[in-house]
């Protein structure tokens, strides 16, 4: 844990470790003014490409108006940076045949190309949010924070003699170690405020019972520093409390649902049932991870690359995979539209001072291309309201060399990255 993590920033009781989101009293110090928030970036991924026409902004330059795929990103327009023209050359075959899924996928913040195998030799490359968590992770209490909507096996095969593993990972601590997503709401809550290991079943069952909320464990602790609290702080701690408790209530009810589906002895888990319930409860406990200071890098994958998830909730029943291979058709690119839209939907849920990169490592999911990717940068200090069209085959890297620079990470170059993207910040 980094020394600047103490009871200043941190309630403590009975196994829980509550940080505390920024508050003035934590921060004045005299004479000078309070710090600034600290800078957090994630990286969101969405599979099988898009339906780029749906997607694309009609013209370069100012976004007057936002193509059908962003429109739901209306109210943030001017923090968008629509960037069009980036390619991921690894991703593409370079002599290993099938496999554009898996490759996509591995490659996305690596700018490597993944070795073919389904067995225990992996290899990619470091991830561009691993790079970032070597500089800055040791400023918060977890490094990083990697999220996801579909589980992933690390091993058997997924993709044409590809690993399971790449196509279900986007982060990569080293060149041989993808770090897996955590799917369970309840597990990635607990990872935020617990202090120390996962509770045992025993445990969970005992404070389900007795109804305790992490925020009675540290309510002694709060009663403590509830004296150095003016007006405003008491008045933010009070709304953290109660966004806090209202997470773990739609944990709870996850839980209570997916209950009858398991066997008495196994854990339920709170995954929802409900998709679009799921994605919102991992991005508020990003929200949360972020506001707290707990860590300042995260991935967040909405399913896995080659996903066939089903979309009937939104007019869409057939699997997402077999949608992208489109063949033109006029229905399926509808279907495919609202799939893309309603992943969007979410970045809104994101957007403060954090910086989102949005995208694919897949253009158009019937073509398996892999320049003229769907990507979306926002917030952070960009100079944004814009649509920027970069040279053909511009490699994808080259954005993520630009954020490593700009929180402060001292890289020459990452994965197949030419130089920096110029002319994205203010």
């Amino acid at each position: 844990m980094s020394a600047r993590f103490d009871r200043r920033t941190v309630l403590r009781g009975a196994g829980v470790a509550l940080a505390l989101p920024w508050l003035e009293a934590l921060h004045a110090r005299a004479g000078s003014r309070a710090p600034e928030p600290p800078r957090r970036v994630a990286w969101l991924y969405a599979p099988n490409g898009a339906h780029m026409s749906a997607w694309t902004p009609g013209t370069e330059g100012a976004l007057e108006t936002l193509p059908p795929t962003l429109e739901p990103l209306a109210a943030h327009r001017a923090k968008l940076l629509v960037l069009s023209g980036l390619a991921l050359d690894k991703a593409r075959a370079n002599g290993d045949g099938a496999g554009d899924h898996a490759r996509a996928a591995a490659s996305f913040l690596t700018g490597a190309q993944p070795f073919k195998t389904d067995g225990a030799n992996l290899r990619a490359g470091v991830s561009a949010d691993q790079v970032a968590a070597q500089t800055l992770g040791n400023r918060t209490r977890l490094r990083s924070l990697e999220i996801g909507c579909e589980g992933g096996a690390l091993s058997g095969q997924c993709d044409s003699g590809y690993s399971c593993a790449y196509s279900s990972t986007i982060s990569w601590r080293t060149p041989n170690t993808p770090l897996p997503k955590e799917t369970d709401p309840r597990l990635v809550f607990e990872r935020l405020f617990l202090d120390g290991a996962e509770l045992s079943p025993a445990e969970r069952a005992e404070r389900a019972r007795r109804r305790k909320s992490v925020l009675d464990f540290a309510r002694e602790d709060a009663k403590a520093l509830a004296a150095k609290f003016g007006a405003n702080d008491q008045r933010k701690l009070d709304e953290y409390a109660s966004s806090v408790r209202e997470l773990e209530r739609r944990i709870e009810a996850a839980e209570r649902d997916a209950a009858a589906d398991v066997r008495p002895d196994e854990r339920p888990n709170a995954k929802p049932k409900d998709y679009a319930e799921h994605l919102k409860l991992l991005s508020d406990l990003l929200v949360l991870a972020f506001r707290t200071d707990t860590t300042r890098i995260a991935t967040f994958t909405f399913a896995n690359e080659g996903s066939n998830r089903s979309y009937a909730f939104l007019g869409a029943p057939e699997g997402h995979h077999d949608l992208s291979h489109h063949g033109g058709e006029a229905q399926k690119l509808e279907k495919v539209a609202k799939i893309n839209r309603f992943h969007v939907e979410q970045l809104a849920y994101l957007l403060d001072r954090t910086t989102l990169v949005y995208g694919s490592g897949i253009g158009d999911g019937n073509r398996h291309n892999h320049e003229e990717l769907p990507i979306l940068v926002a917030g952070g200090g960009l100079a944004g309201g814009r649509h920027v069209r970069v040279p053909t085959e511009t490699p994808l890297a080259n954005l993520h060399l630009s954020l490593l620079r700009r929180f402060g990470v001292d890289a020459a170059r990452h994965g197949d990255s030419t130089g920096e993207l110029g002319g994205i910040w203010v």
